[in-house]
């Protein structure tokens, strides 16, 4: 009888255990503190992105969707600037890239911008979603971009990397 017992706690122990390990692993790949922000400017039809990058990091791609139609709105590739290579760019403007379609922007703009940048060489990359109709109500002091979590310079932005190599 006893081993019965012993038996039967040790499976109930061992299920809770499981279960327990499973939520953690579900409750922190879903942490909201993990996000990387991502910044836009706004100004007038100037729409600038920056992108968290690290030293290493080389932008390869940068692709705009409608968010809300998942609509492929402008991809560029091999960007010819320091800037646009760490994260930098402002969409649109075909002569910073050196493959770039289509050249003009939108006259209408959706209400959500998907912005997505490839690294050179990897598959890995990161992206935001920005609502412009928020965008565009902020003021944004110069040398800075909108975040979620409120303005915050390039330097700012790369930071939240914690890179290993960086200086």
């Amino acid at each position: 009888m006893w081993t019965i017992a012993v038996g039967s706690s040790v499976f109930v122990l061992i299920i809770l255990a499981a279960a327990g390990t499973w939520v953690y692993g579900a409750y922190s790949m879903s942490d909201p503190t993990t996000v990387i922000l991502a910044g836009i400017r706004i100004d007038d039809s100037r729409i600038s992105v920056k992108m968290p990058t690290c030293q290493t990091d080389t932008v390869g791609t940068v692709e705009v969707y409608n968010s809300d139609s998942a609509k492929l709105l402008w991809q560029a590739s091999g960007p010819k600037t320091s800037a646009g290579k760490r994260g930098s760019v402002t969409l649109w403007k075909a002569a910073d890239f050196h493959k770039a379609s289509p050249t003009t922007q939108p006259t209408t703009l959706p209400a959500n911008l998907d912005v997505s940048v490839t690294f050179a060489g990897v598959e890995d990359g990161t992206g935001d979603v920005f609502n412009v109709p928020r965008v565009k109500a902020a003021r944004i002091p110069d040398g800075q971009y909108w975040t979620r979590d409120g303005a915050r310079s390039a330097t700012q932005i790369d930071a939240q990397l914690k890179c290993n190599s960086d200086a």
